[in-house]
């Protein structure tokens, strides 16, 4: 929001302070300055000049050669301007000075006459868009005054950041009324050079009014709550005077032509878009407010034609539309040099409406920008009559008969109940009813005390859209009150008796088990392209990212190609998130929790005394084992078949059920831009349980006191058998005594029967009360070779 500094004070008198006092002041309050700009910058050199004479230039038709006053004597400037007055006083550049372009003057012959300096139009001083003429200045003037002097420029724009939910800073009064001491009490509307003393009636009906030949008829009242049209006659289109120009310049909006310039100078004001139709230009005089025809087109102001939907809002007039509601007008209906009569529109409509059809029409303009924001539904009125001053005084004509008034919606003031209480238990601070409304009511809050501790609140209009319970006046007190005056120290607090959810202690250990494995945490956006998402977002930030993502290994992918482009070699990433899968129709997407790594390069840190150790499939497999313990206790990690492992899947996890929780690989390389120089990229992903598997208690058990006794077995192993199954029939078989089982070679070759694979272990036997015997050891191996010969037809290799 372009706020004019100069502005903001005719509005609000009281304010006092400086512009980096305001900007400073504004960013405590929520609405930080992103900068400032002084409007006269570039124009320190420009004067104004008073033309004493002009007189055809002698060799050339269309030149003029004038003699002009710029404050330190008479020069002769050549123009080319059509028509210049004697009398009149111009924006005169004298030679040797810039134009806000970089043009720099320097004295000149043209066509044989000299030339010391020139005359200016308004686009060569960057103050308006007229290029086809001198900039004539309205009013008496001292020639070599400075232009910035002459016509205000003397002030600072200031950029607001203005939040979605704040449209009520959408305007000057808005951004005035968190400036002034007194707040609201201190905003006065400055009064319009030349208006008349005007009161207006209105005539108001629910579903239409007429009133002569004029009508105008809501017929969707879902989509428009109110519309009041005003008729005026007899203006006169022109140029706008000089002070409502140097308004509209200051707060970076073009000049175009008086009527125009009077609905954008009331929009700047007060925050309400208006539009003014060419009342000749309107089939039967009428206004029909009503939704678009399927497929219907229109051409707006800008030229283009928009194909519209059923859901858009269009006014109309006796046969066709003149204006996309809340959006943008139409020209069969702009008003032009010829316009007269004019019907000026103030309406209010539906938020989340305009929001809609400015989206699907790819365009957004000053007025839907505040009304999908939501505008200020008690100050109809108010608008209406200063923007019909404004035109009375700027274009002339006179207002025929009342304001057509059409409300077929109705509202009630919204009441909350503030108790102090709770403003104590949120912000830690306690405030008392007399405080609050101290806080409050400079806000245009209306405040009723309801005993020693709570009060009713009454929002203005134009914050009805953001503050809607009580938690949102806190908010309120706290950014009136001072974020930076709350104590540094912190209060008295109770943590809560309820539990976390299970799933985030199942995601603290994953990191936790991550981390210590020197991994780092990336967290990446859900919002991902059309090929890696099934399910569409309705609102998406880019159309890039128009889908949620339906896995975390794409996203981890974009990070290892941003390592690679920087030369990082070694990369370790993982990523516990959300991923969503498409439901049948109208239902809402599955959501789950996945967990996913990468790695590549070394799998240790460099040093002289060894060589380097690279990531290997026996890695990602000990890799997702651990992370299964965690999340999957009894699940299995087996090697994938023939086909899946061409397209780089090595490894799939299954859970106790059997269900395929996860799979690991290596990434092809047409799924990852690597350098030359890069190893392979190995990913796993695994996908969480619903529920946080239950943690089983933690029991001590005493160190023993007495030996192990350990025994190797071979093991011939048919090649469809996992090592997985084995390692668990083993634990199954060798009972309590069994410490431990590793498994330490694994040989295929010579003395080895095809179609199997021998796997050595080594199995560790412990009794906490007593020493083991060979007897007591060679039994328990013996039921281990049985039970594999048994179930998996395993043979003990001898």
């Amino acid at each position: 929001m372009n706020v004019s500094f100069s502005w903001l004070k005719s509005v609000a008198p009281t304010i006092r302070c400086t512009p980096d006092e305001a900007a400073e002041h504004l960013a405590l309050r929520g609405a930080p300055v992103e900068g400032m700009e002084s409007l006269g910058a570039g124009l320190e050199e420009i004067v104004v000049g008073r033309v004493e004479s002009v007189r055809p230039h002698p060799n050339a038709d269309r030149l003029s050669v004038c003699e002009v006053d710029g404050g330190d004597g008479v020069v002769q400037v050549v123009c080319g301007a059509p028509v210049i007055h004697e009398g009149a006083c111009y924006p005169f550049a004298r030679p040797g000075n810039t134009l806000p372009g970089g043009l720099k003057l320097k004295k000149a012959k043209i066509r044989g006459e000299v030339s010391n300096g020139m005359l200016c139009s308004e686009k060569e001083l960057a103050l308006g868009r007229d290029q086809s003429g001198i900039m004539q200045l309205e009013g008496n003037f001292t020639p070599g005054t400075t232009l910035i002097e002459a016509l205000g420029l003397d002030d600072v724009r200031m950029d607001v950041e203005v939040t979605a939910n704040r449209g009520d800073l959408l305007s000057h009064i808005g951004v005035a009324r968190e400036l002034a001491p007194g707040g609201a009490a201190d905003l006065a509307v400055p009064a319009i050079p030349g208006a008349p003393d005007l009161t207006l009636s209105f005539e108001r009906g629910e579903g239409g009014v007429q009133i002569g030949p004029v009508s105008i008829e809501v017929v969707d009242a879902e989509l428009c709550p109110r519309y009041l049209g005003t008729v005026i006659r007899g203006v006169k289109i022109g140029p706008s005077p000089e002070w409502l120009a140097s308004r509209l310049r200051a707060a970076g909006s073009q000049p175009i032509n008086n009527v125009v310039d009077a609905t954008n100078y009331v929009l700047l004001e007060l925050g309400h878009p208006m539009h003014a139709f060419d009342l000749a230009l309107l089939a039967n005089s009428s206004i029909v407010v009503r939704r678009a025809g399927a497929g219907e087109t229109f051409e707006t102001l800008d030229g283009v034609k928009r194909t519209l939907t059923a859901d858009m809002l269009m006014i109309c007039d006796g046969e066709r539309s003149v204006a996309i509601a809340g959006v943008m007008g139409g020209a069969n209906s702009e008003v032009g040099a010829d316009t007269t009569d004019i019907l000026l529109e103030c309406a209010l409509f539906e938020p989340k409406s305009i929001r809609a059809t400015r989206r699907a029409l790819g365009m957004s303009t000053d007025a839907s920008y505040r009304f999908e924001r939501g505008v200020d539904p008690d100050g109809r009125e108010a608008v209406v009559q200063r923007c019909v001053e404004v035109i009375l005084a700027t274009a002339g004509g006179a207002v025929d008969g009342s304001v057509l008034d059409v409300c077929p919606g109705s509202w009630e003031t919204p009441v909350i109940t503030l108790r102090c209480a709770r403003i104590e238990r949120v912000l830690g601070v306690g405030f008392t009813v007399a405080e609050v409304v101290g806080l409050l009511e400079p806000l245009g809050f209306r405040c009723a005390p309801q005993g020693e501790d709570s009060l009713t609140v009454e929002v203005p209009g134009y914050r009805r859209y953001d503050v809607t319970r009580e938690i949102d006046l806190i908010e309120e007190l706290a950014r009136t009150h001072g974020y930076d005056e709350f104590p540094e120290t912190l209060g008295p607090q109770r943590p809560s008796t309820v539990a976390d959810d299970p799933l985030f202690g199942l995601e603290r250990r994953l990191r936790e088990l991550m981390v210590a494995r020197g991994f780092l945490e990336a967290q990446n956006p859900s919002f991902a392209p059309e090929t890696e998402g099934s399910v569409e977002v309705l609102n998406p930030v880019s159309v890039v990212e128009s889908r949620l993502r339906e896995a975390l290994g794409h996203g981890l992918t974009r990070n290892v190609e941003h390592n690679f482009a920087r030369g990082a070699r070694d990369i370790r990433l993982f990523e516990v998130g959300t991923v969503f899968a498409s439901a049948g129709s109208g239902e809402a997407p599955h959501e789950s929790l996945h967990i996913s790594a990468v790695l590549t390069g070394r799998s240790r840190p460099p040093h002289w005394s060894q060589e380097d150790s690279h990531w290997d499939e026996w890695d990602v497999k000990d890799l997702m084992g651990s992370v299964l313990e965690v999340a999957y206790p009894g699940a299995t990690l087996i090697g994938s078949d023939e086909g899946e492992r061409e397209a780089g899947t090595l490894l799939v996890a299954r859970a106790a059920s059997g269900e395929v929780v996860g799979t690991g690989g290596v990434l092809p390389s047409s799924r990852i831009d690597a350098p030359a120089w890069a190893g392979p990229v190995w990913v796993f992903e695994i996908q969480l349980p619903a529920t946080a598997p239950e943690l089983a208690d933690v029991a001590y058990r005493p160190l023993p006191n007495f030996p192990a006794v350990e025994r190797d077995l071979a093991l011939l192993v048919p090649s469809g058998v996992a090592a997985a199954e084995v390692h668990s029939e083993i634990l199954d078989a060798a009972g309590s005594l069994l410490e431990s089982a590793t498994m330490f070679d694994l040989y295929e070759g010579d003395g080895v029967p095809e179609g199997c694979r021998s796997l050595a272990y080594r199995l560790r036997l412990q009794a906490q009360d007593r020493t083991l015997t060979d007897k007591v050891a060679d039994k328990a191996v013996s039921r281990v070779v049985k039970r594999l010969q048994e179930r998996l037809s395993v043979e003990q290799r001898i």
